[in-house]
């Protein structure tokens, strides 16, 4: 298989189809922003706050499906800050479920590499009795922190392709 950029981030990059979904979707007041930096990278920041019974922040990607015939892996370019993340994605953008895999960050650049049979299914944080992701259809990314504690936070991403 041919790698698949999923998403090149530049200085011209348009993120009209990135979307923030903070806990205030249940009462919480964390707080995140998705932006491009000075050097074209996608920056996720933010405030991950504990009240109201809150404790994360995401940013979503929805895009048309593709088709990911014999996908072994996601690549991610990212920097982070030396905090646990997790990777999510959907078959389908309507599934309520989605498949997850924790990933923790260096403060350096770095290529994340996740097997596509380990994106476990869950549904908010229970893992459910459901196959691992099967690699055939994509139409949604999210990067997500929520570790239980109060924190910011603040990775960049360079570019996420499937192999």
């Amino acid at each position: 298989m041919h790698p698949i950029k999923i998403f090149d981030f530049n200085l011209n990059s348009d993120l009209a189809s990135w979307k923030i979904i903070n806990d205030a979707v249940m009462g919480g007041v964390s707080t995140s922003k998705f932006y491009l930096n000075t050097n074209g990278n996608g920056t996720f920041a933010g405030n991950v706050s504990l009240e109201n019974n809150g404790g994360f922040c995401a940013v979503k990607y929805v895009f048309e499906p593709l088709i990911l015939n014999n996908a072994s892996h996601f690549c991610i370019r990212l920097k982070g800050d030396g905090k646990k993340y997790q990777f999510r994605v959907k078959t389908h953008s309507t599934d309520s479920h989605s498949y997850i895999f924790p990933f923790q960050t260096s403060t350096d650049w770095q290529t994340i590499e996740i097997p596509v049979t380990e994106l476990y299914p869950a549904f908010r944080g229970q893992k459910l009795n459901l196959p691992n992701y099967g690699g055939f259809n994509l139409e949604e990314i999210t990067f997500l922190i929520g570790n239980k504690k109060e924190e910011t936070f603040r990775f960049l991403i360079d570019s996420i392709e499937v192999k």
